[in-house]
């Protein structure tokens, strides 16, 4: 079939944790626009939603730690975390390993990535999932990019990622969905954690959405730790859906800092052209 959905938003903790925390003018309109990504997810009638997130050392750790994995389980359970600390029940998503399977055999002729039959929810996919999917009701494909530990994969290869996954997802009989989760710029369990870049944050938005491939992908890690935090690593998840949807543009629905959160709150669909 196709490809029938690809947007990105932000995945931090407090987002659900420290949620009674945030001044309500910054934060329902951050909710909003989630629950609308939520809904248009829905209506697009995805048989499988892949998420593209950046976890936290919850399956992988420096003794395992692949650059890209796909998960191929037949279930997947979160949060990994206290439900209670980050303000999510746990619960049990269904997953897609067939289609899994096939996804991942068919990006291997043109990238290279590992699979898990074994694989716990941390925030990173929880969080969206509770305002995307509260009914729980699509199957759900977990991809994660080493955003942790390096050596990192380069922003250009996620680029690369990102449209290998598109070509095999165009190849399926089944409709996809796909979001990507991230940052951008945060500084997690630092000192500067609440700190936000938002100059910057905006400058990668505008060329994400202009799915701009060569500003996009000139990033140096360097630069980023500097302006970003080790938080925006994560802009791989980002760029990844970007080369998913390559030559569409994209939308803005909502990007407001909010410290008690600790992120830039961001929200953004690309207008997907068959």
């Amino acid at each position: 079939m196709a490809l029938v959905y690809a947007g990105v938003c932000s995945h931090a903790p407090g987002i659900t944790g420290r949620a009674e925390r945030a001044d309500p003018e910054l934060r329902e309109p951050f909710y909003a626009a989630m629950h609308r990504m939520g809904a248009e997810i829905r209506a697009a009638r995805p048989d499988a939603l892949v998420v593209v997130a950046a976890e936290h050392f919850a399956n992988f750790f420096m003794d395992n730690m692949p650059a890209y994995c796909m998960g191929m389980a037949d279930h997947y359970d979160g949060p990994i975390e206290d439900p209670d600390w980050l303000g999510i029940a746990p619960r049990r998503f269904a997953g897609a390993p067939a289609l899994s399977r096939r996804l991942i055999e068919a990006m291997m002729a043109d990238v290279d990535l590992a699979y898990a039959e074994e694989w716990q929810f941390d925030h990173g996919i929880m969080v969206p999932l509770h305002f995307l999917l509260p009914e729980g009701d699509v199957p759900i494909i977990p991809v994660n990019i080493n955003s942790q530990g390096p050596p990192l994969t380069p922003p250009a290869r996620a680029y690369v990622f990102g449209r290998a996954l598109r070509k095999a997802c165009d190849a399926t009989p089944e409709r996809i969905a796909l979001i990507g989760t991230g940052g951008i710029s945060h500084w997690p369990a630092t000192p500067d954690s609440g700190k936000i870049n938002e100059a910057w944050d905006r400058e990668f938005l505008d060329r994400w959405l202009a799915n701009d491939r060569a500003a996009l992908t000139g990033y140096t890690d360097e630069e980023t730790w500097r302006e970003a935090g080790q938080g925006g690593f994560e802009i791989r998840t980002f760029i990844a859906v970007a080369g998913a949807a390559e030559g569409c543009a994209g939308e803005l629905y909502c990007y407001v800092p909010i410290p008690i959160f600790a992120v830039g709150c961001t929200v953004a669909r690309m207008s997907l052209v068959s």
